[in-house]
């Protein structure tokens, strides 16, 4: 029976990976989803700068996986934020580092530049 389990487990695996990998070859491959990926952040940072928010890394050391935002003021209310945000489709993540307080978006998987766009547009409207 044991075996049985890790023989179907491994087989959700690898039709799991197989998927992945038919999904990156129909994107047009590494570089297509990085450009991807490298827009997403673009858009993302710029929407948030036009609103007052400033990224925890300078440019030149960011990736575009995953950005860090400070909290724009003193007082903000990260969890009410959160929620407003979820009630609209999208999930942020806390960022709560030593040196500061962030919270953190990211910008990779399937989500596109428009999915950004929208994200900005509620951050504005929310705040």
């Amino acid at each position: 029976m044991i075996v049985n389990n890790f023989f179907g487990t491994a087989l959700h695996v690898v039709r799991a990976f197989m998927q992945a990998l038919n999904e990156l070859k129909a994107e047009g491959g590494i570089e297509a989803r990085h450009a991807r990926y490298c827009e997403n952040h673009r858009v993302l940072v710029e929407g948030m700068r036009s609103l007052g928010f400033r990224t925890l890394l300078p440019d030149e050391e960011q990736s575009p996986v995953i950005t860090s935002f400070y909290y724009p003021e003193a007082g903000f209310d990260f969890k009410a934020f959160y929620l407003k945000l979820k009630e609209r489709g999208f999930v942020i993540y806390p960022g709560k580092i030593s040196q500061a307080d962030t919270f953190r978006i990211g910008n990779i998987g399937d989500v596109f530049p428009d999915d950004f766009r929208r994200l900005v547009e509620a951050i504005k409207e929310i705040r």
